[in-house]
């Protein structure tokens, strides 16, 4: 019997931070486009919408969906980066902290109003991007993100990452 030769699949992780996940909406819709395809050339090894067993080591490539606002969010995306050979900073709270960091440009009146709940919920005056907390390899913008540049990038990652 011949043996059967196990191919190779991008192992991919999709992260959620400080934002309205629709980019996270927008990887569903496609799951429904692509899943047949994607099923035997995608291993989603973190992906908490789709299962409750998630493994964020080894990845080849991290998507990280939203802006930076904790301390806890900010040491958690430092390790996504260390176990991920590409990272991706997806949609607009990712990519340019909008909408999620209008409070970094709230006048001091406001801030004051705020400041009792961010406190309480350990959240920062200031919201980072996720190119200020770690190096970046790709982005997709839009909020939500481009469903076809998310489709286009998973095809060139295919193809960098030898998977057929």
């Amino acid at each position: 019997m011949p043996s059967k030769v196990k191919k190779k699949k991008l192992r991919i992780g999709w992260f959620t931070f400080t934002c309205s996940e629709d980019s996270s909406i927008i990887l569903l819709e496609l799951l429904n486009e692509h899943y047949f395809e994607w099923k035997e050339r995608i291993d989603f090894a973190h992906c908490k919408m789709l299962k409750s067993k998630n493994d964020s080591t080894n990845l080849d490539v991290a998507f990280v969906e939203g802006a930076i606002s904790t301390d806890t969010e900010k040491k958690k995306l430092s390790e996504i980066r260390k176990n991920a050979k590409k990272l991706v900073a997806v949609g607009a709270c990712a990519c340019t902290g909008m909408p999620s960091s209008q409070r970094n440009n709230f006048d001091e009146k406001t801030k004051n109003e705020i400041e009792d709940f961010l406190r309480q919920h350990s959240l920062w005056s200031n919201v980072l991007t996720v190119k200020d907390v770690v190096n970046a390899d790709d982005s997709l913008p839009g909020c939500p993100m481009d469903g076809k540049m998310f489709v286009s990038l998973i095809d060139r990652y295919f193809v960098e990452f030898g998977v057929v």
